[in-house]
């Protein structure tokens, strides 16, 4: 069907609606995907950060709109693979979605170095324009978070 059906994450995920955040001090980029439904992981949009509140909210009403049954939060290491003060906080973050959300299934992904993917893959791709689109970053950050999960 694509390359993602080869993953053992695409069979043990099938059918189910998977959300992967990436989260940032000012935009929040979400990706979405359903394996067996969908051809591979999409933008599903962006949340301007405004505060755990209403990030909550937001979240809250996307999870209904999309029926989301799993949440992928990408978590930021250093290159080398150790934690970093936003490693810790992101987290945090991670353990209150847990608790706030207990019917979701959450993972998490290890984010290092995509936004800089995201970035080499707008200015690499006609679907960008061959350019750099700030506005689009976070969302395919996003995206690629999933990829990366369902491919783990």
């Amino acid at each position: 069907m694509n390359e993602f059906s080869s993953y053992p994450k695409f069979n043990e995920l099938k059918g189910l609606n998977i959300l992967s955040i990436d989260y940032g001090e000012k935009v929040i980029g979400l990706g979405f995907f359903c394996p067996g439904r969908e051809p591979f992981p999409i933008g599903a949009g962006r949340i301007i950060n405004k505060g755990l509140a209403h990030f909550y909210k937001e979240l809250e009403a996307i999870i209904e709109d999309l029926v989301v049954e799993v949440i992928v939060m990408g978590i930021p290491y250093y290159v080398d693979g150790n934690e970093s003060d936003k490693t810790k906080e992101h987290k945090a973050l991670f353990n209150a979605l847990v608790e706030r959300f207990p019917t979701i299934k959450f993972y998490q992904q290890d984010e290092t170095l995509t936004t800089k993917s995201a970035k080499e893959r707008m200015e690499n791709s006609p679907e960008f324009n061959f350019q750099y689109d700030p506005t689009k970053i976070d969302e395919l950050s996003a995206v690629i978070i999933l990829e990366d999960f369902i491919r783990s």
